[in-house]
């Protein structure tokens, strides 16, 4: 079966604050792909993330989306085709729970036209995959950290984008819920072909979870491929400048050494 890539680079280049993150990446996403993205702190992770969604400018290359470069789109169509989770959010104004995660729906509405019956059945149905069923009607400072980034998460799943941009999606959140919304994009990979790209600093979950990986070393040095090629101890060591081992006897388990 052939696969149609969502996302592609050409001959990319990016830097942020005079420092190159990549240069002449060549990378394609392609429908039922996971892909996690890693590197160690300010090599530049989440700056590529932001370029894919076009809001982070490039210096050289191009990103296309589903065939079409993101400069001949605008941010509404982008919108319905990629959904960006951000590292945080501020919550300036007050808010519910269900109006928060309604605005995952704008890019789909005209202007002015008010949330559809079906708009807010999707969001009753993104709140209940991220197990926060019945509490539509609470305050978002009243929320705990882990809360809060479930409705983030929530707001992403109603914006039903074709491809998936996770920015530490386990963030705040426990052990219990990390598996489960990993769990619940990995689904959606294989059941709605979809494709997901996550910055995460756990390499066990990148490795549970992942189909592809995306290494940045932060000195313009950028290695991907299959998660079962990039995930050795060899390269982990030398992508955290620091010593990793693979447990003996263990699938896809790697410690501090």
């Amino acid at each position: 079966m052939r696969t149609t890539a969502l996302l592609a680079t050409q001959q990319l280049a990016v830097s942020i604050a005079g420092k190159n993150i990549c240069r002449h990446l060549d990378l394609t996403i392609n429908r039922g792909e996971c892909w996690a993205i890693l590197g160690q702190n300010g090599s530049g992770k989440t700056t590529l993330l932001h370029t894919l969604t076009g809001l982070h400018s490039i210096d050289n290359g191009q990103v296309l989306l589903n065939n079409k470069s993101l400069d001949q789109l605008s941010q509404k169509v982008i919108a319905q085709q990629c959904g960006l989770l951000l590292q945080d959010y501020q919550d300036v104004f007050p808010a519910t729970i269900m109006e928060t995660v309604l605005i995952g729906r704008h890019p789909h509405l005209a202007a002015w036209q008010w949330e559809s019956d079906r708009d807010h059945q999707l969001a009753i149905q993104a709140l209940k995959d991220v197990d926060l069923v019945h509490m539509e009607k609470r305050l978002l400072h009243t929320l705990s950290g882990g809360e809060r980034r479930r409705v983030a998460i929530a707001s992403l799943l109603v914006q039903q984008p074709d491809f998936y941009l996770l920015d530490e999606p386990v963030n705040h959140l426990d052990i219990r819920h990390q598996h489960h919304i990993l769990d619940l994009f990995s689904q959606k990979t294989r059941n709605e072909n979809n494709a997901v790209a996550m910055v995460l600093h756990d390499i066990n979950l990148a490795a549970r979870y992942c189909s592809h990986v995306l290494m940045i070393y932060g000195n313009e040095k950028v290695e991907m491929g299959p998660a079962e090629e990039m995930l050795t101890a060899e390269k982990l060591t030398e992508l955290y400048d620091y010593p990793i081992e693979k447990q003996q006897g263990k699938k896809n388990i790697f410690t501090p050494n």
